[in-house]
């Protein structure tokens, strides 16, 4: 049993630090959910809110390629994603807990306003609160520093952009490089990210990209979902309701 859980919560946590590639800041001791956070937030532009269709793929938490088809919505700061793990391209093991437990279907919300970071999941009716990173407060990311450098003109999912190189320094020193597309007919909205961290690349790419504002009501967990203080306590509450003491997950 142990050997499933280590297994399983590597998967869940590992596609949920991918969701957020290469981040100054975050972890999961804050959940690095936010995929616009630290610079990433100044090279937006005028695009405080949006929503699209987003494809990330980077190394999964075994070790193999993940593709991952996602939904996201952004307003001034706040962020939803929505994730479906049997279309990422996880071993088919883990893949079959997943989807016995439940968790198959992942929505993390990200409401640096509430100080705040939802983990979602719509197959359980319920959801994990955990604390927006100290990192990502925008007293912190103010500090951080951007340097753009062209690199080439050039067109990404049939948008006329800009190619630059964006070094991203936090309070701390850290620098982190993207490679980053930027549509010219789209106030500079960037439609394909390239992070890289420790060696690790991660690649984002927008489609169907909306520049409007989505519904708040998007950016606040289900009132009527069952309330977990921590990732660690709705993980334990699934497993026991597998085989062990205290019956079936909610909403099974």
């Amino acid at each position: 049993m142990k050997t499933k859980l280590q297994s399983l919560l590597t998967a869940i946590l590992g596609l949920t630090l991918i969701s957020a590639p290469a981040q100054p800041g975050g972890g999961m001791g804050g959940a690095k959910a936010d995929i616009f956070s630290g610079g990433l937030k100044k090279i937006l532009g005028d695009n405080k809110a949006f929503s699209a269709k987003m494809e990330i793929e980077a190394t999964g938490p075994t070790g193999t390629p993940i593709k991952m088809p996602t939904k996201i919505a952004y307003n001034d700061g706040k962020s939803r994603m929505e994730m479906d793990m049997t279309k990422g391209g996880l071993p088919a093991e883990m893949l079959a807990q997943v989807k016995a437990m439940g968790m198959a279907e992942m929505v993390i919300i990200s409401r640096p306003d509430k100080k705040a970071v939802y983990m979602i999941y719509p197959g359980l009716k319920a959801y994990a609160e955990m604390p927006h990173p100290e990192t990502e407060t925008p007293e912190a990311v103010s500090k951080y520093k951007v340097e753009t450098q062209e690199l080439a003109k050039e067109s990404v999912e049939g948008q006329a952009c800009v190619k630059n190189k964006v070094t991203v320094t936090d309070d701390k020193d850290k620098k982190t490089e993207f490679t980053i597309w930027q549509a010219t007919e789209m106030k500079k909205f960037p439609v394909k990210i390239v992070s890289t961290d420790d060696g690790q690349a991660a690649t984002m790419t927008f489609k169907e990209v909306k520049l409007t504002k989505p519904e708040g009501s998007q950016f606040d967990p289900p009132k009527d979902f069952k309330k977990y203080d921590n990732f660690m306590a709705l993980m334990m509450e699934q497993m026991k309701g597998m085989g062990g003491p205290g019956g079936l997950p909610p909403g099974k």
